[in-house]
């Protein structure tokens, strides 16, 4: 049920579509269909002249609607498996621009969430803001032990605002859902779903800064990227103070060359934080558009701004990685599989039919020089194919999508020549070896080791169990017409348990004794004696086990 004010923002929305040309979309529902011909009859159709592209008009439209419909065209930007190409492109210019709040608002917010005055924890605040965006503004400062910082403060009232418009999008999701001859294949109430997730994590400040934290441990000392210091002891959900930084915005490329930085390795640095972000730290700046990131004139980049994140499970890391090495190698038939064992498309679908759709996308791409092939809408043509086998885009390969088209924009700007498939590679390659490799291997087995020596000390007790739960049983069975049959199963059971048991624990404590260095002992082969032993009595016990079952 749509009420008052609903139906008031919903007049408004619908008088915006009309004033920016959109009245297609309002006559085109199903219930408004027949009744398009009204239009021709309208006034305003005839006089107001030539108008601008179809994606013009829906980013202008948005644009009027406020901040939060912004928000909302920049994530539908993101979602190329779904949107036309041109529409995409469109949406990606939205700018998050807004007029600024008062200074001494904000002052006054900062000082409730601190509980105390402002001058009793910084000697400047700058009452003008550095910066102004829809969910937040940013003032400088400087704190008493002269450190200059940033503070960051949610907009009055937003929480309410976003409650308002998110409920007003579902409204609207479910009757183009129910109406819209795309409303189905565009899946509306999906999306608006996702959006409501991603604006309320922006919401929480102190979830931002721990982000901020995490990448910053990561890229503590690092020569290829910067990420500021926050301030915990001043950091509340609607407060966030980060160290202060300076660099040159990364879009200002002349004034980067004139600094001598190397604009070739600046292409390249950005491809290797990417891929470090995504699989080594599994954890990565899904917000790295050009008003986030800034140069130093040594060529470090500098990040802000982490509201958005991602993370991979490590399923979808190894899946990426092979189906990029895959794609490398020109293997389609490869990359149906993964899709299929990840999950990523349903266990059902034909694997040769889906690797002819990937073969038709991906060849006339690779005719091209490498250097001139994009990595990232090669990606969205893929999760578009996807799409026609019922793929289900996961959210954190939506955010992988966008941060990669990021990333390569952002290279070729800044060095026209990047090869991005050349860059990345090779540290796919070196990724995927130290995954499954030897020294992979070694180190998960280590791993794993130690978490069953946690168990080895309860073994013992485990048999003792198993075998007192036996004994109980063979106790029953006595009063049986079965007895002797069935005291020499439990017999045999019995020892089948008993030999699994020994076997399994000569095996542990044999790899315990590998992985965890037997000192001495390997420097007369005496160690080297003992594992074989322990592996070689394990298994023979638990052949002997299999044997007798």
């Amino acid at each position: 049920m749509i009420g008052p004010r609903q139906a008031l923002r919903l007049f408004r929305i619908n008088w915006v579509l009309l004033r920016n040309g959109l009245d297609e979309v309002i006559l085109a529902t199903h219930l408004l269909r027949p009744l398009r011909w009204l239009i021709y009859l309208t006034p305003w159709y005839w006089l107001r002249g030539e108008l601008p592209p179809y994606p013009a008009r829906v980013r202008q439209t948005l644009e009027d609607l406020g901040p939060i419909f912004v928000k909302f065209g920049q994530l539908l930007s993101t979602r190329r498996d779904l949107l036309p190409d041109d529409l995409a492109v469109e949406l990606a210019k939205l700018q998050d621009r807004v007029p600024p709040f008062g200074g001494d608002q904000a002052r006054a917010m900062i000082e409730r969430a601190w509980g105390r005055p402002i001058e009793e924890v910084l000697d400047q605040f700058d009452p003008e803001p550095l910066a102004s965006a829809s969910i937040a503004q940013v003032h400088t400062a400087r704190l008493k032990d002269g450190r200059e910082v940033v503070v960051k403060v949610l907009r009055p009232g937003i929480d309410r605002t976003i409650r308002q418009d998110l409920g007003l999008m579902y409204t609207i999701a479910q009757l183009a859902e129910r109406y819209w001859a795309d409303g189905r294949r565009l899946r509306p109430i999906e999306v608006v779903r996702e959006y409501e997730k991603t604006i309320y994590d922006e919401l929480d400040l102190q979830r931002e800064a721990a982000n901020a934290s995490h990448l910053r441990r990561h890229w503590q000392g690092s020569e290829m990227l910067y990420i500021p210091e926050v301030f915990w002891d001043w950091t509340r959900s609607n407060v966030m103070v980060m160290e202060r930084v300076y660099g040159i915005p990364v879009s200002n490329v002349e004034e980067i060359k004139a600094q001598g930085v190397s604009m070739k390795q600046l292409g390249e640095r950005g491809v290797e934080i990417f891929f470090t972000q995504v699989f080594r730290d599994n954890f990565f700046h899904a917000d790295m558009h050009p008003g986030n990131i800034f140069v130093e004139p040594s060529g470090r980049y500098i990040s802000i701004d982490f509201g958005i994140v991602g993370t991979l499970t490590t399923e979808d890391q190894r899946y990426l990685a092979e189906n990029l090495l895959a794609f490398f190698e020109r293997d389609y038939r490869r990359v149906a599989e993964l899709h299929v064992e990840s999950g990523w498309v349903p266990p059902g679908t034909r694997v040769d039919e889906f690797e002819s759709a990937i073969r038709t996308v991906s060849e006339p791409i690779f005719e091209k020089p490498l250097a001139e092939i994009s990595f990232g809408h090669f990606l969205v043509r893929l999760f578009q194919t996807a799409r026609r086998f019922n793929m289900e885009i996961q959210p954190q390969l939506v955010l992988l999508e966008k941060t990669l088209l990021n990333i390569e924009g952002l290279g070729r700007q800044l060095y026209p020549e990047l090869d991005l498939w050349t860059t990345a590679k090779p540290y796919m390659e070196r990724w995927m070896k130290e995954r499954v490799g030897v020294a992979g291997l070694a180190e998960r087995t280590k791993r794993n080791v130690l978490s069953i020596a946690d168990q080895t000390p309860e073994l013992p007790l485990m048999a003792y169990r198993i075998l007192s739960s036996y004994d109980r049983r063979l106790r029953l069975a006595e009063s049986s017409h079965v007895i002797n049959a069935e005291r020499a199963r439990q017999a045999r059971t019995s020892g089948n348990a008993i030999r699994a048991i020994g076997g399994a624990t000569v095996l542990v404590c044999g790899t315990l004794v590998l992985l965890l260095g037997p000192g001495h002992w390997l420097q007369e082969g005496v160690g080297v004696a003992l594992v074989a032993l322990c592996y070689l009595s394990g298994i023979w016990l638990f052949a002997s086990a299999a044997r007798q079952g």
